[in-house]
């Protein structure tokens, strides 16, 4: 702001000089050889003056904190960014994950809109569906001993320019990415150039920073095959905890960033092989097989997904997001119908849903520290609490699908909404990540 009104007031400082002069042309004697040479040699210093000034004065804006008016700047401006200019060293060392949800009173607190972003898929359109309160996109997270810095795609696309991001998981793994390519085409319209035939494998790129956005459609990380009985499928899976599903792991020699996440489909009835033998089950009620449970499952999945990965990549773990189906399961009438967070003291902490989080996070710190030994970095990002407390920020009934019609969707996120945050999360730990790096 200060360059452009210096700007400003040295363009009108001319206009008045260049006013003054011509005025004063009707009571002078231009004829006068003294004149003359007095009249060229003060518009040559001021000529002088001007192309000194502007010429090695470009406007430059030294971004060093993701400020509310980020996305307000001109697009003609010239951006320097700077990684270590970036860190807010009084929030450097802050639990993120940690606080509540505030009420944002600024009138356009809106990265983008259900309109402006052409990504959106239907199913996550909530207010296109038909959903006619708009409060769930007006909640910022605050950390209780920082604040958590407002989303910027240029600062993310210049951090990640010439990498290429996966994301790892099942749809919520999906919805995740679908988020960032909102927020991120406010900087740079992407271009889809690849989709497999079951649309579980897709790739963007962003051409004017070489960055690469992937989504691996993976349900359980590890090998699994549906369960058919009588020629029906069960919805239950056989699955080989020690051995991962190859057709994500195949890529990950070109990934530089790969954010893993996975939970909700181990809830079903489904049987453990090792070694090609079945050593229990998950909620399967079969006599003489040992039921595990999901927590087991998962723990399982996780370390076998670390272990495998061995070239040097910054992997973090999105940590497990409830499902809110209040009043009865998701296929016997539950729904999800608030329209306002709850309080971080209204909020029950220790359930199975916990304990999933406590699982992840205990095997990203097992992964860390066997990690640090070759090079790889890990780590976390603790999203759980904070979304225990948006039951008002899932599709419910507004996510208009035609065939399941009297099902509310409790686990998705609407588009815009709280899942934008975990896009702030994660550009502030690649940020702290960098600083740690340079420093």
């Amino acid at each position: 702001m200060g360059a452009d009104m210096d700007l400003c007031n040295s363009v009108q400082t001319r206009k008045n000089v260049q006013n003054y002069l011509f005025k004063g042309e009707k009571f002078l004697n231009l004829g006068n050889p003294g004149f003359l040479l007095f009249y060229s040699i003060f518009l040559t210093m001021l000529f002088t003056f001007y192309m000194l000034h502007f010429s090695i004065s470009p406007i430059v804006n030294f971004t060093t904190n993701n400020k509310e008016d980020d996305a307000a700047r001109p697009s003609n401006s010239l951006h320097m960014i700077q990684p270590q200019l970036l860190i807010d060293n009084n929030t450097s060392h802050c639990d993120l994950f940690n606080g509540s949800w505030v009420r944002n009173q600024q009138k356009s607190c809106l990265y983008y809109t259900n309109f402006s972003c052409p990504t959106i898929p239907y199913s996550k359109n909530c207010l296109l569906n038909g959903r006619p309160d708009e409060e769930f996109m007006h909640w910022r997270w605050k950390p209780d001993q920082c604040t958590l810095p407002r989303f910027s795609a240029k600062t993310f696309l210049t951090f990640l320019k010439g990498k290429t991001m996966a994301f790892i998981g099942d749809s919520l793994a999906r919805n995740h990415m679908e988020s960032l390519l909102c927020l991120l085409s406010s900087e740079e319209t992407p271009m889809d150039v690849y989709k497999d035939a079951e649309d579980k494998f897709r790739r963007w790129i962003f051409p004017r920073h070489n960055f690469t956005l992937m989504v691996l459609r993976t349900e359980f990380l590890v090998f699994a095959t549906e369960r058919v009985i009588n020629g029906s499928f069960t919805g239950g899976f056989d699955l080989h905890l020690d051995k991962l599903n190859g057709n994500w792991t195949q890529h990950l020699p070109n990934i530089d960033y790969a954010i893993f996440s996975d939970g909700h489909w181990f809830l079903r009835p489904n049987y453990l092989y090792e070694n090609g033998n079945l050593i229990g089950c998950v909620y399967c009620g079969e006599a003489g097989v040992q039921d595990f449970g999901p927590g087991y499952a998962i723990r399982r999945a996780f370390q076998a997904a670390f272990k495998y990965i061995n070239e040097c990549i910054v992997v973090l773990l999105r940590t497990f997001s409830a499902g809110q189906f209040e009043n009865a399961a998701w296929n016997k009438g539950g729904f999800c119908n608030r329209t306002r967070p709850f309080a971080k003291e209204e909020v029950k902490i220790g359930d199975q849903d916990w304990e999933f989080r406590n699982i992840q996070s205990e095997e990203v710190e097992r992964a860390r520290k066997d990690g640090d030994k070759i090079g790889n970095n890990f780590e976390i990002m603790d999203v759980t609490r904070a979304m225990l407390m948006r039951a008002d920020g899932h599709p419910g009934a507004y996510w208009g699908n035609k065939w399941m019609k009297g099902y509310s969707d409790c686990i998705h996120w609407c588009l815009p909404g709280p899942i934008d945050t975990w896009n702030e999360f994660l550009l502030e730990i690649i940020r702290r990540k960098l600083n740690f790096q340079i420093n």
